[in-house]
């Protein structure tokens, strides 16, 4: 790796300064960034460690009834710690990687870093939440813009993210052995007023929501109600599988997400 300067501030404000430095980059968990500088795919002067920022971590239900996250929370805190207010979600969590991975990664860095295999953009993304950062609240429809890009300007930091809790939720992942990132997953909430299925792993435009599987559920919320359907798009297509294999794998696991709900 190249030499750079690490500064860990005690608070957003802190960090926020911290980050206006010239060629300054945040990092949480790390564990994207670190194995990208050793790539020397990246080469920031300064990194600004969050990691000892306690205002941004932490599970709490607010008085509105939505689940809130910090966005310096690891994995395995939320596998624990939401377990009894949002089952769907922390189960989700709880399979992220490996375990080193779940006790160092954030849902923060999950969120701003976007993967298109990763797994919290499916559950924010069905679930509608808002991404709060240091200075204003985005929904997630709004939030996630392509593959490894979101609305997130210079500077900005996610320091929380509100999840409205759902009547049910399931998160059904097909996992590529080696890297433990879903091939392909789904994540399907049901809601009073509809459903919201979020697709990850499968588009070259990265997380998306599958609105025809949204209003035919929304109609019957059962298995057979997808049957039929394909989803449409620019499908990711490599040595793990073709696009027409991963277009395919999003109706199967649909279809178990829902059947493991209804």
């Amino acid at each position: 790796m190249y030499n750079f300067e690490v500064e860990r501030p005690k608070t957003v404000a802190d960090a926020v300064q911290a980050m206006s430095k010239e060629e300054a980059q945040p990092i949480s968990g790390g564990q994207t960034l670190i194995p990208t500088l050793k790539a020397r795919l990246a080469a920031p002067s300064v990194l600004v460690s969050l990691t000892a920022i306690d205002e941004m971590k932490g599970v709490r239900m607010s008085d509105d009834g939505k689940l809130c996250i910090g966005g310096g929370t690891a994995h395995a805190t939320v596998a624990a710690e939401a377990k009894a207010h949002y089952p769907g979600l922390a189960s989700l969590a709880a399979r992220i990687g490996d375990p080193a991975v779940r006790n160092r990664g954030t849902i923060g860095g999950s969120l701003a870093n976007n993967d298109p295999s990763a797994c919290y953009p499916a559950a924010a993304l069905a679930s509608g939440a808002t991404i709060v950062t240091n200075n204003r609240e985005i929904a997630a429809d709004d939030y996630f813009l392509g593959m490894f890009t979101t609305a997130l300007e210079e500077g900005e930091i996610v320091t929380e993210v509100k999840f409205p809790v759902p009547e049910a939720a399931h998160y059904e992942k097909f996992i590529q052995p080696a890297s433990r990132f879903p091939l392909v997953a789904v994540f399907v909430a049901k809601f009073a007023d509809g459903v919201r299925v979020a697709v990850t792993g499968a588009s070259n435009d990265g997380v998306f929501r599958w609105t025809e599987a949204e209003e035919a559920l929304s109609a019957n919320f059962s298995a057979d109600a997808v049957a039929g359907l394909k989803a449409e798009g620019d499908m990711i297509s490599d040595l793990h599988g073709t696009a027409a294999y991963r277009a395919h794998l999003v109706g199967v696991m649909t279809k178990r997400a829902v059947a493991a709900i209804a």
